[in-house]
C-alpha cells in the first residue's frame, strides 16, 4: 500500500544521496548504518518502555532504506549482493523493533498477551518476506498483500510512537493486534498467489 510512496520519497532524498556520493559514502555504507541505528534504537529504548523518544531515533534511520537505493541507481551500482544485503538487514532491522517491544512486554510491560503478538507479529513479518523471496527463487511472483512491510513498519512506529507520547498504550495494543492479523493474511495472500502461478504452470 504505502510503496505508491516510495517515488516522492526518493525525490525528497535525492539531495542528501547526491551529498554522500560526494563525500565518498557508498550505498552499502548507507544500509549498515541504517540497520545499526534502527537495531539499537529498538533495543535500546523499546525494552524500557521509552516508546516516544525510540521512535524518534529509529525514524531518523529509517530513510536509509531509501536512501540506499536512490545511490545506487545514481551511481548505476545496483547488484545482486547490494539488493541481497539490503534485504537482509531489512529483516534484522523488523526484528529488532517487534523485539524490543516483546522484551518490554517480558519485563517491565508484563503481559503475556501483547509479549505473544509481538513475536507473532516478529514471526509472520519474516514469515511474509520469505514467502516472496522463496517464489521469486522459483521464477514466481508473491508481492503485494494488505501488508506488505512498509506497511508493517510505519504502523507499529507511529501507533507505537504516539502511545508513548499520551501514555496511551491501548494505541500499541491495537497496532500488535492488527498487523499480527493482517500478517496472517498477507502470507496467506502470498501463499495463493503462489498455488494459482504453479498451476497455471
Amino acid at each position: 500500500m504505502l510503496e505508491r510512496f516510495r517515488a516522492f520519497w526518493n525525490k525528497v532524498f535525492s539531495p542528501v544521496a547526491d551529498g554522500l556520493i560526494k563525500i565518498g559514502v557508498t550505498p552499502n555504507m548507507v544500509t549498515w548504518v541504517g540497520t545499526i541505528g534502527v537495531s539499537f534504537g529498538a533495543l535500546y529504548f523499546f525494552p524500557q518502555g521509552n516508546f516516544f523518544w525510540g521512535t524518534l531515533f529509529i525514524t531518523a534511520f529509517v530513510f536509509s532504506d531509501i536512501i540506499d537505493g536512490t545511490m545506487a541507481r545514481k551511481l548505476g551500482r545496483s547488484s545482486k549482493y547490494g539488493a541481497f544485503l539490503d534485504s537482509t538487514l531489512d529483516r534484522m532491522g523488523d526484528a529488532a523493533v517487534f523485539g524490543g517491544i516483546a522484551l518490554w512486554y517480558a519485563w517491565d510491560g508484563d503481559s503475556e498477551v501483547y509479549l505473544c503478538l509481538a513475536l507473532a507479529c516478529l514471526v509472520l513479518g519474516s514469515l511474509t518476506s520469505y514467502a516472496r523471496a522463496r517464489a521469486e527463487s522459483l521464477g514466481m511472483e508473491a508481492k503485494g498483500g494488505i501488508a506488505e512491510r512498509s506497511d508493517r513498519l510505519v504502523a507499529i512506529l507511529v501507533m507505537t510512537g504516539l502511545s508513548g507520547l499520551f501514555d496511551l498504550p491501548i494505541l500499541q495494543h491495537i497496532a500488535l493486534w492488527v498487523l499480527a492479523a493482517a500478517s496472517l493474511v498477507t502470507v496467506g495472500q502470498r501463499m495463493a498467489m503462489v498455488k494459482r502461478q504453479a498451476d497455471a504452470a
